[in-house]
């Protein structure tokens, strides 16, 4: 599997609203290749880009994502957090931000991040669209239910499994979800767990990273890709 060397965190990272439509478009204007933005399952079991189960800190809404309908999410501003300019940004669904990475040429990290208890519902659907989407794409989770899942519905999709630390049964984990690839925090990696990950043919990821000389401390490591809120600070030949 090949990764963009940056890819843009939750759609454009520090420089537009997360998980938008807006984000995506911006990280295709500075030059980016990939983007990774977080799905969850709305009240109808639509697939929608949102982060955290609560709707305060990202948009005008209050309560729980789970407990509204897509159209009803459609409906909330989640742009004017991030600056007054994106105040008609509204909660994208999945198959609103496929199409969109298609038509910008964006490989997408789709990371699925159910609600409490939604974990295998949300890795079927989630799946179940990408694996009709046209564009190139990754499914990733932290929920080992959600990656089972996700692999039960669309086997032919590639997955990876999410951590904070390299863990010591990490191989069985691997193995448990059928992942073929692995994204950890870059600040918990270390170069013996590199050596491990890069012995076992897997690629590695990192996030969240926001500084060049990390970046590429990394990469100097064999890390295969960062995800990172400033793509800004590299160029599009860079990417």
């Amino acid at each position: 599997m090949i990764y963009p060397r940056i890819i843009a965190h939750r759609c454009g990272g520090a420089l537009a609203p997360e998980n938008t439509l807006a984000g995506l478009h911006l990280a295709a204007r500075l030059g980016c290749r990939g983007v990774e933005f977080d799905v969850m399952l709305a009240a109808d079991g639509v697939p929608v880009l949102i982060h955290d189960e609560m709707l305060e800190r990202t948009t005008s809404g209050r309560g729980r994502v789970a407990e509204m309908s897509s159209a009803q999410l459609g409906l909330l501003d989640a742009g004017s957090r991030h600056h007054p300019a994106f105040a008609v940004e509204p909660v994208p669904t999945l198959a609103e931000a496929l199409r969109r990475c298609a038509a910008l040429g964006l490989w997408a990290n789709v990371e699925i991040k159910p609600s409490a208890g939604q974990d295998a519902e949300t890795g079927r659907a989630v799946a179940r669209l990408a694996a009709a989407a046209s564009g190139k794409l990754l499914l990733s989770s932290f929920s080992p239910i959600a990656l089972r899942a996700a692999a039960d519905e669309a086997a032919q999709l590639p997955r990876a499994m999410l951590v904070g630390a390299i863990e010591a049964d990490w191989r069985e984990r691997i193995a448990e979800t059928q992942a073929c690839a692995l994204h950890c925090a870059a600040r918990a990696l270390t170069t013996a767990d590199m050596e491990a990950v890069r012995a076992a043919g897997l690629p590695l990821a990192c996030y969240t990273v926001n500084r060049r000389d990390d970046a590429e401390r990394l990469f100097a490591m064999g890390v295969c890709a960062v995800f990172t809120d400033r793509p800004d600070l590299w160029s599009a030949a860079e990417m």
